[in-house]
């Protein structure tokens, strides 16, 4: 067989199986796990491969790549659906029936097999999670073996909060249960800080009990932040142009004018940065704001094949009572390693008020509230080698990464963000796969 490549969706992380099946049924995913000789080890899952790390990489073993897309049961406050199903397709076929997702998260792509065992992130929004697996309620799997096995909120929460965490090393997820709610009118609005403004007025931001997102721009020492809230009362039509925009500037015209900038005019780069930013935060605070958004149209439609407007991520959350002084000296850090390397991240770095969660055994909020950092790029040598400095920094800082979103993860760093919550998951993980069949490189040298 000739040497097959499968990258991720943004192209940086290459995987090399020796082979690459679908699953249309349940009946393949079985076929494919008790026939070794066949599909080789590691077997790994995949739906829209948007993860930046090596998470569903197979080198040597079999890439699944999850077909099943069928929506199966919409009720009052819950949605069933298969593996494969997208995001925003369900979401569309839920505001048909005046229902919603409790996280609208961002990335369009994501299937809900993701979602239910893998890091997800959103601004949480008032008295709510800002991550996706923590309103799946039921989950159906196929064990390593063959087997079959259902978990639900309901009478295993225990399991279900390690299958929330296990990243497609206890089975392979083929059945999801949501949990819904009424669609309900969305409130936005922007509002951009210098650094020191907004690091004083952080209290106080948080006490109008708003969901939050940042979008920072270390150069300029400035913080545009996005606020949320449901807004029961509006009346009239929603506005849907300012998300249209938005969406379109971060998910491709963005990306892919800062790209073809680096490719064929390098020496404009930063200036043509800079107007950009300047004018990100302009247009965010001029349209972005409106009393009757629907939630669900914050969600980006991703094209399958990125092409030139593709762009990448990386992610650590922070205790939010230290968020203020890890975020001033993350914008110093920025200008030093510019002062000593000349670069800095193309794209506006982002961020978000995450509400404590323990729905899964390795939340990154899972002690206290937290706030993220997240520098964005269109990618690069450049780029990684910023993320090498960036997860120092941000082990110095009592940061936790996500396994899916987290660029450069060691088995220590790890050990540290998790400590005994990741030997329970080393443990857990044994129990349902001591043969490691789903165990690829990636996690065998995280678990090591």
């Amino acid at each position: 067989m000739p040497d097959l490549v499968v990258t991720n969706w943004f192209g940086d992380i290459v995987s090399h199986p020796k082979v690459v099946a679908e699953a249309h049924s349940v009946q393949d995913i079985i076929r494919v796990l008790k026939d070794p000789d066949r599909y080789p080890s590691p077997v790994r899952a995949v739906g829209s491969n948007h993860s930046t790390t090596e998470c569903a990489a197979a080198d040597g073993g079999t890439v699944l790549k999850i077909k099943m897309n069928r929506i199966l049961h919409i009720g009052e406050d819950t949605l069933t659906v298969e593996a494969g199903a997208e995001h925003l397709e369900m979401a569309k076929e839920l505001e048909k029936r005046k229902l919603q997702f409790y996280v609208n998260t961002e990335i369009g792509s994501l299937t809900a097999g993701s979602a239910a065992c893998c890091g997800t992130k959103d601004g949480s929004m008032p008295s709510e999670y800002g991550q996706v697996g923590s309103y799946i309620i039921a989950v159906k799997m196929v064990l390593p073996n063959g087997d079959l096995l259902e978990a639900t909120e309901e009478g295993q929460p225990e399991l279900m909060q390690k299958v929330r965490a296990s990243y497609g090393t206890f089975g392979i997820i083929y059945e999801v249960t949501f949990r819904i709610r009424p669609l309900t009118p969305m409130g936005v609005y922007h509002q951009t800080f210098r650094l020191e403004d907004f690091v004083r007025q952080l209290p106080e931001l948080k006490a109008r009990n708003h969901s939050m997102m940042f979008y920072m721009f270390p150069a300029a020492r400035k913080i545009t932040v996005e606020f949320r809230k449901y807004n029961p009362g509006a009346s009239g039509k929603p506005f849907r142009f300012g998300w249209k925009l938005r969406n379109f500037a971060w998910g491709r015209a963005g990306p892919r004018a800062t790209r073809l900038v680096e490719k064929y005019v390098p020496w404009l780069r930063h200036g043509v940065r800079s107007l950009s930013h300047s004018l990100a935060r302009f247009l965010l605070v001029r349209i972005g704001k409106n009393d009757y958004t629907i939630p669900s149209d914050q969600i980006i439609s991703y094209p399958p094949v990125p092409g030139e407007g593709r762009c990448t991520f990386s992610l650590f959350a922070f205790p939010e009572a230290e968020y203020p002084r890890v975020l001033s000296e993350y914008f110093d850090f920025c200008q030093a390693y510019y002062d000593k390397t000349g670069y800095w991240s193309s794209l506006a770095d982002v961020g978000y008020y995450v509400a404590m969660d323990q729905k899964s055994l390795l939340s990154y909020s899972y002690d206290t509230d937290v706030m993220t950092i997240d520098p964005a790029s269109t990618g690069g040598p450049e780029w990684e080698k910023f993320l090498g400095a960036f997860n120092e920094f941000c082990g110095n800082h009592n940061g936790t990464p996500l396994l899916n979103q987290t660029f450069g993860l060691t088995a220590a760093m790890v050990r540290k963000a998790f400590g005994a919550r990741w030997k329970a998951m080393a443990d857990a993980r044994k129990t349902f796969d001591p043969n490691g069949r789903l165990l690829n490189d990636y996690f065998r040298n995280l678990f090591t």
